[in-house]
């Protein structure tokens, strides 16, 4: 699993806000699934959290910045199967990503994330600025 940390400001990224109800099919790059989440809060911290049984955590790319989580990966199919010989086929196999504009500022540094019983947990502590600063007036 890599994890990419980013303070820079600017960056192009499509992405989906964690409230729309239903995406955009062209949001997403051809041939690319999509991953689903959840994002919720504790008074520390933004937690995003996705079933991503059957990945490899080498094939999980993270990038982080301030404002935003992007997850890309690959579901590798164990066996071929020739397609004739499905009864039911509703898994997704292959390439997912998913962008995710985020609430509030995080502190990309202190991110963390995790993989446990096939569900990624990724743990980003709020940023907390000062509300107040004090300006000191220079003499000229």
């Amino acid at each position: 699993m890599k994890l990419h940390k980013d303070n820079s400001e600017g960056e192009l990224v499509e992405h989906l806000h964690i409230d729309d109800p239903a995406p955009s099919e062209d949001l997403f790059d051809v041939g690319e699934g999509q991953l689903t989440v959840d994002v919720y809060q504790t008074p520390s911290e933004l937690v995003i959290e996705s079933t991503i049984a059957g990945v490899n955590p080498d094939d999980l790319d993270i990038s982080i910045t301030s404002e935003s989580v992007t997850i890309k990966g690959e579901r590798r199919k164990m066996e071929e199967v020739t397609e004739g010989d499905y009864f039911y086929q509703e898994c997704y196999w292959g390439k997912f990503s998913r962008s995710i504009i985020l609430p509030q500022e995080i502190d990309a540094e202190k991110a963390d994330a995790s993989l446990k019983n096939g569900v990624l947990k990724i743990v980003l502590p709020k940023l907390v600025r000062d509300k107040n600063k004090k300006l000191k007036v220079k003499m000229e």
